[in-house]
């Protein structure tokens, strides 16, 4: 039986730089309805994704390292080859088994410009990694010891918490959670954002004229056909 070979791509597709700059001005609840319905929620990192610590912000594209589990060779080569701006995205498939990142690699990341890491798969020295403020969202925190054997493929496509994210996608997150855009839809998410962000500007100006949500909405029709009790669920008894 052959053994399993590791394997390293050095380069990644490099996304429009003027798109990238425009996307990065959103809020991850912004693009991902920009991106539609569909698109938006294929897209969508799991609740389980969360910052190390408030205030996280990123939009970059992505590195990409799959992990053996228990082991995290993969993210020390991928972090070898990312430059300033790049997101690490990592994963050995989602297990607690063997931290696939600490503050040693943090330091050296953030040394480097890079501009976060995304793991699917536990992170240590949490503590650490928040005094050095290098955004950092994870599904899990454990200290447990990761062996450096392999096997490992960087800048391939990978499957991060159920969602596909390929080399040179563009990540991005904040404290709702982490976004992973095709480079293909870039364009088309950064539109939607804009015309999401003028409608609720709109909105919130029509609010503070007075004017009530339910009709801003086109809700009231809806509401209105919804069976309704003048007094509390226990008087309807």
């Amino acid at each position: 039986m052959n053994p399993v070979k590791s394997v390293i791509y050095t380069q990644i597709p490099e996304p429009d730089a003027v798109l990238m700059a425009r996307a990065a001005t959103f809020g991850v609840a912004d693009l991902h309805e920009g991106l539609g319905l569909v698109a938006g929620r294929m897209s969508l990192l799991s609740p389980q994704m969360r910052p190390i610590a408030a205030g996280q912000r990123i939009c970059g594209p992505a590195i990409t390292a799959w992990n053996y589990p228990g082991d995290n060779l993969g993210i020390h080569i991928a972090l070898h080859h990312a430059k300033a701006g790049d997101v690490l995205v990592f994963t050995n498939g989602g297990g607690h088994q063997g931290a696939l990142w600490g503050d040693v690699a943090c330091g050296f990341a953030k040394k480097k410009g890079v501009a976060g890491a995304v793991v699917h798969g536990a992170v240590r020295d949490t503590d650490a990694i928040r005094d050095l403020e290098f955004p950092v969202w994870a599904t899990a925190v454990s200290p447990e010891h990761p062996e450096k054997r392999g096997p490992a493929a960087v800048n391939v496509p990978v499957v991060v918490d159920n969602v596909l994210v390929e080399p040179g996608d563009i990540v991005v997150g904040d404290a709702d959670g982490v976004l992973v855009i095709p480079r293909a839809l870039l364009q088309h998410a950064v539109e939607g954002a804009e015309k999401r962000a003028d409608t609720e500007v709109k909105i919130r100006a029509r609010i503070a004229a007075g004017e009530l949500p339910l009709d801003i909405l086109g809700l009231r029709k809806v509401v209105e056909e919804i069976e309704t009790h003048d007094g509390t669920w226990q008087d309807h008894g």
